[in-house]
């Protein structure tokens, strides 16, 4: 009521003159605070010079002084609107910090345009395929079932033009500006970039342009640009007939998935005898597995030779020696009349163009920028968030750590860091992969082979009893010490993708496996065995 009153004071005035208002009722405010006042008007006192404080910066950054009038200065400067930078400016406006965002694309980032939000509508569109084939053992009669390829691609497109759309709205609401544009480092004293010939600075630069992926020249394989990437998945205007992927991380594995089981003739090409080899070793086999009994052609202790294109599509040519046989000679085959050759052989940062070199920021020998665990460059001032950094390339692990370092730079939370232990993943592969913590080689290096106790188990999903199509679940608990604490579970079957979540709290609580057989089991899930085990 108090503040109605103050308010009141006041004449109704333009956005362009709130400036003085501002100030003239923070005085009043001031005025009152001297004779003990409420903790309601501290409190309201504390927020109002905070935000005419953040008021005048932005005053400030859209009208630079004539001394400086070619660079506009912020506190918060973020280049790359994806996940980790957009969440760090948003938190860092929320906290008073005059911020802008520069992006050269679409906002949202890889997770948002060309990654996990249109991969896993592929990916539920798949689910439905496999639906499809289960319910005649259900008592369905579906009779005949089109599938519309260009429908999907519309309605996913559109969906994320709509979150293209509610990115912008949420920065103009924070007032956070976006730039439009590249950014590249000058040379001038104190770190500030360039964008289209205007220059702008900050005490405090985020480096958030993510990565992108790695991509084979046609020096290396002679043909090579023949193929796309993830990135040129999604353009796709029709489903291929013949799909060629090289790669056997989880890229890989869910575009192979995804395509295969929405029709199309699939092979994917790896170079050793087993997928997702950075995952635990049950994982590894279990996935591999799956993918030959899904149908896919699986080449193993296989590269591609070369790529042509014929009238009848790409004629790929691959290499085949099996390492175990060091006398065997290398066998070269032929797949033809394929429409999509599909690299997936990992990701590289997202630096080019931005002279970094300028800085004085290091960078390791693949290119990502050096971080300490505060996400601190080398050169103060700078940090770095996300992929580009090379660790854990996970989108809410650049959203967490975004948000920390905000609360650090601009709420004086000086210990405020992410902890990148114990960070739960999902594989979008049929059926899904969830992991959590250390695998089992993990572990036992860590901790020693006789302090390591491994629970798992395999069995068919009650789903799957009705069914002639059927798949495994298999699960993996990795426990240390005498009390068996939980640093490790793995799993891959129907519903991990949602199963690991509430798993992921509890490890990271430093459950144990006796807290695990506590709990008493829901049933009939499959998600019971992992309180049950013995």
């Amino acid at each position: 009521m108090v503040w109605m009153r103050i308010c009141r004071l006041f004449p109704p005035v333009s956005q362009r003159h709130t400036q003085p208002v501002n100030f003239l009722v923070m005085a009043v405010l001031l005025r009152l605070s001297r004779t003990q006042p409420p903790r309601w008007i501290e409190s309201l006192s504390r927020s109002f010079r905070r935000h005419a404080a953040a008021e005048l910066r932005r005053s400030m950054a859209s009208h630079p002084t004539a001394a400086d009038s070619n660079t506009a200065r912020f506190d918060f400067l973020v280049i790359g609107g994806g996940s980790g930078g957009l969440a760090g400016a948003r938190r860092a406006s929320e906290l008073g910090a005059n911020t802008a965002v520069i992006e050269s694309h679409k906002l949202g980032g890889t997770c948002v345009n060309v990654g996990c939000v249109p991969k896993k509508v592929m990916w539920n569109a798949a689910v439905h395929a496999e639906y499809l084939h289960d319910h005649s053992d259900y008592g369905f009669d579906v009779g005949n079932v089109r599938f519309s390829w260009e429908t999907l691609k519309a309605k996913r497109d559109a969906y994320v033009t709509h979150l293209n759309r509610i990115y912008r709205n949420n920065l103009d609401k924070a007032k956070i500006q976006t730039i439009q544009g590249h950014a590249r480092f000058t040379n001038d004293p104190e770190p500030t970039v360039e964008v289209d010939g205007k220059k702008y600075t900050a005490p405090h630069i985020l480096i958030a342009t993510g990565g992108q992926p790695t991509v084979v020249s046609d020096a290396e394989v002679p043909g090579a640009s023949l193929g796309i990437t993830s990135d040129g998945f999604f353009e796709l205007e029709t489903l291929p007939k013949r799909t060629v992927i090289v790669g056997a991380g989880y890229i890989a594995v869910e575009m192979a998935g995804i395509l295969s089981t929405l029709g199309s003739k699939t092979s994917l090409v790896i170079r050793q005898t087993g997928v997702l080899r950075n995952f635990d070793s049950l994982i590894s086999s279990n996935c591999t597995k799956e993918l030959q009994n899904s149908g896919i052609d699986l080449w193993k202790n296989s590269q591609l030779k070369s790529v042509s294109k014929t009238d009848r599509g790409l004629e790929v040519t691959i290499i085949t020696k099996d390492p175990e046989k060091k006398n065997d000679e290398e066998k070269i085959s032929t797949i033809q009349e394929v429409d999509c050759l599909l690299w997936a052989i990992g990701r590289q940062p997202n630096t080019l163009g931005l002279n970094i070199s300028e800085t004085g920021v290091d960078t390791d020998e693949r290119g990502h920028i050096i971080v300490d665990e505060f996400q601190n460059t080398s050169r103060p001032g700078i940090y770095a968030v996300g992929d580009v950094c090379g660790k854990a390339l996970l989108t809410p692990v650049a959203i967490a750590a975004g948000r920390k370092l905000a609360h650090r730079l601009f709420e004086g939370k000086k210990d405020s860091k992410l902890d990148y232990s114990t960070i739960p993943t999902v594989v979008f592969s049929h059926p899904p992969i969830g992991t959590v913590g250390l695998t089992e080689d993990e572990a036992i290096k860590s901790w020693g082979k006789e302090n390591v106790k491994i629970y798992k188990t395999s069995f068919t999903p009650m789903y799957h009893a009705l069914t002639s199509r059927k798949s495994q679940c298999i699960m993996k608990l990795v426990c240390v010490g005498k009390e068996e604490k939980v640093v490790g579970l793995h799993m891959q079957g129907l519903g991990c993708d949602e199963m690991l979540q509430g798993f992921a709290v509890a490890i990271k609580m430093g459950a144990t496996k006796a807290d695990f057989d506590k709990s008493i089991a829901i049933h009939p899930t499959s998600s019971e065995e992992f309180v049950t085990m013995r």
